[in-house]
């Protein structure tokens, strides 16, 4: 069996101090959710203003910037590949509607190619060298 079965997924929750301004937690939540990350800055910041959120936003910042490993250099290949992955963790079912549509289509067009090569207009062609 190949190693290709045996993946884990690698889009996990992780800090992301290539992109950090203090630990790295709000750009690692803006990535593992697909969010703009001064966006997720900018909301963390505006419910620290709040004073009954205050203390939980601090605490929370303080204990994910603890216990959230940093995000491997190379964990995606290219970007694309990571979209798949937030994709396949944030919801599943689409991306496999949208694989299952693609094979689908992939499909139609063998099954037309098919058609035509075994067609008597193929066999004419091909005999008249009209290729």
């Amino acid at each position: 069996m190949s190693n290709f079965y045996k993946r884990q997924n690698p889009h996990k929750l992780f800090r992301d101090k290539e992109h950090a301004m203090l630990a790295g937690v709000c750009a690692g939540i803006a990535d593992y959710f697909g969010f703009n990350r001064k966006g997720t800055r900018v909301a963390t910041f505006l419910l620290m203003l709040l004073p009954p959120f205050f203390p939980f936003v601090v605490v929370s910042y303080i204990i994910l910037a603890i216990l959230v490993p940093v995000k491997p250099a190379n964990l995606y290949e290219t970007e694309d590949q990571a979209e798949f992955w937030r994709g396949v963790s944030n919801a599943p079912s689409d991306v496999f509607g949208s694989l299952s549509h693609r094979f689908r289509e992939l499909n139609m067009r063998l099954e037309r190619m098919e058609a035509f090569v075994t067609s008597k207009e193929f066999e004419i062609d091909r005999e008249l060298g009209r290729q």
